[in-house]
């Protein structure tokens, strides 16, 4: 018997109007190098001769909350939690931020992608016949260019520059990879100092400890590090200059908690997609009734069961979608309320994962936009 230890959490929709991860970097850019920022920035980033922003993976608000006493430097921003997209995972999420765009408009709907009955994973840009750069063109698949086609600095891992993903949400910007977490602040300070508006930065560190080791005094110690990082790029940053902190969706505990859809489930579905806490499940024709039917009567207490029309009345990607994009979609989605995972055998990686992320509870969606500006 699996033990469910959250019951039925609020279920948060993003608000692209509002505060949300898609309007960080918009609002910075402006249309022609000018700044009006919304209400809901931080105020000290107003009249900043230049910004720069740390994209944390992984690093929800409320896990941040829950230990500022070993991030004080984080603990002391100015700013608030802002939503992220749907679904709360970097493949959508990063995209949106890069670009500005919802999901609906970008087109990368998760980390595992349907296309024409081929499944893509968006991080590696690969499917089960290996890397598909070739068939699936990444400029082809998100055909926007990030920072509304300006040519800014991106501060992320080296060994990232080359892969389909970068290809596809950092198209136009100019990479700078570092070589080592304590080479970020150096990389992001010299391009302000430069002259360059906006720098871009990523670090993956505390999603990717969240995912092997979970919440525990391994985290705690990335979090204590990535603190100190943010700490070293506020004492770098040129006069004049603000540091913005966000993330692109928060984590989790799931741990030994998979889920495998129920027989009846799975003898309708044709394929699977999405992850494990916002599975897309395709129907077999004709059958997308049943399914919903089933996986309602299955996995309605642990999940929110909605179909696909359901998804596009909320407008949880966006208020528009186009056929292209919409054809990228399952029949039902299994989107976790509870802290569990449904599994599906052709998604799988290199070893489990402790902490996961995809669905909509406020644990994944609240992410932090805080700043703080030099002197």
């Amino acid at each position: 018997m699996v033990d469910y230890t959250v019951v039925s959490p609020e279920r948060v929709l993003p608000a692209y109007a509002g505060a949300n991860v898609r309007g960080v970097l918009p609002a910075l850019l402006g249309p022609s190098g000018t700044r009006s920022l919304p209400a809901w920035f931080p105020t000290c980033v107003v009249g900043a001769r230049s910004v720069a922003v740390l994209v944390v993976d992984g690093l929800g608000w409320e896990q941040l909350q829950a230990r500022r006493d070993i991030a004080p430097t984080l603990a002391a921003m100015a700013g608030g939690p802002i939503t992220t997209v749907a679904p709360s995972t970097t493949a959508t999420a990063l995209t949106s931020i890069t670009t500005g765009l919802t999901p609906a408009e970008h087109g990368l709907l998760g980390y595992r992608i349907d296309l024409g009955g081929e499944v893509l994973n968006v991080l590696r840009w690969s499917t089960s016949e290996g890397d598909a750069r070739r068939r699936f063109v990444p400029s082809e698949i998100q055909p926007f260019p990030a920072f509304l086609g300006q040519a800014v600095p991106v501060v992320s891992k080296a060994e990232l520059e080359r892969s389909g993903f970068t290809a596809a949400h950092h198209a136009g910007g100019k990479l700078c990879g570092w070589r080592t977490p304590s080479n970020l602040p150096v990389e992001v300070a010299s391009h302000l100092a430069a002259g360059s508006p906006v720098v871009y930065a990523y670090y993956d560190g505390i999603d990717k400890i969240a995912h092997i080791q979970g919440f525990g005094a391994y985290y705690d110690a990335e979090l204590r590090a990535v603190d100190r990082m943010v700490a070293d790029l506020l004492d770098l940053l040129p006069n004049d200059s603000a540091l913005v902190v966000t993330a692109d969706h928060g984590q989790v505990h799931v741990g030994p908690n998979i889920v495998t859809p129920h027989p009846d489930v799975l003898r309708v579905t044709r394929s699977q997609s999405g992850e494990g806490r916002f599975r897309w499940l395709h129907a077999r024709p004709g059958a997308a009734e049943e399914l919903l039917a089933a996986a309602n009567d299955h996995h309605g207490g642990i999940a929110w069961v909605v179909s696909r029309q359901q998804v596009l009345d909320e407008g949880w990607f966006g208020p528009s979608i186009s056929p292209p994009i919409l054809r990228r979609l399952g029949d039902v989605a299994l989107v976790a309320r509870e802290p569990v995972s449904f599994d599906d055998p052709a998604d799988s990686g290199a070893m489990p994962l402790v902490c996961r992320h995809g669905s909509l509870t406020t644990a994944e969606m609240y992410v932090p936009l805080v700043a703080a500006r030099a002197g």
